[in-house]
């Protein structure tokens, strides 16, 4: 019994940026490929076999993930509803950005750095400002006029 508590004490904790930038990319290789490799994660993120590894352990301590070790990984039910979540605040602040007229380069480079540090009223509410300016179009355009302004 106490096994289980621990496990739910440590899957509720907060994700640290590092853990969930490895759930994004392995939720990612899953979606192409049905399964995740320590190679083609490290490959993706520009880290060492061995890190990537530890942390594979460490997702799989916490229930994240299934692991079988010298095997491809899968990520549980619960890891997919939370890479589920990464990906959708990825998706949200990368749509903000795009519609502010940013270029790509500096959009995917300005969502690695703000995604981790949102609180979820703050992401709901840039939400809600994306869906405004998709069903508004004109006042996207128009904010766009000014922030044009010196």
């Amino acid at each position: 019994m106490a096994v289980k508590h621990n496990k739910i004490r440590a899957a509720s904790r907060p994700l640290s940026d590092s853990t969930e930038d490895h759930l994004e990319r392995i939720a990612d290789f899953v979606e192409r490929k049905g399964y995740a490799r320590v190679t083609d994660v490290a490959e993706e993120l520009g880290l060492t076999a061995s890190t990537v590894s530890n942390m594979v352990r460490r997702l799989a301590g916490r229930g994240l993930l299934s692991y079988e070790r010298y095997r491809g990984f899968n990520l549980t039910a619960e890891g997919r509803a939370v890479a589920a979540r990464i990906k959708e605040r990825h998706k949200a602040l990368t749509e903000l950005l795009g519609l502010l007229g940013l270029e790509e380069k500096t959009v995917a480079a300005e969502v690695e750095d703000m995604e981790h540090h949102l609180r979820p009223k703050t992401l709901a509410l840039l939400e809600k400002l994306v869906g405004f300016w998709k069903s508004h179009p004109k006042q996207l355009q128009l904010f766009r006029q000014f922030a044009k302004q010196k």
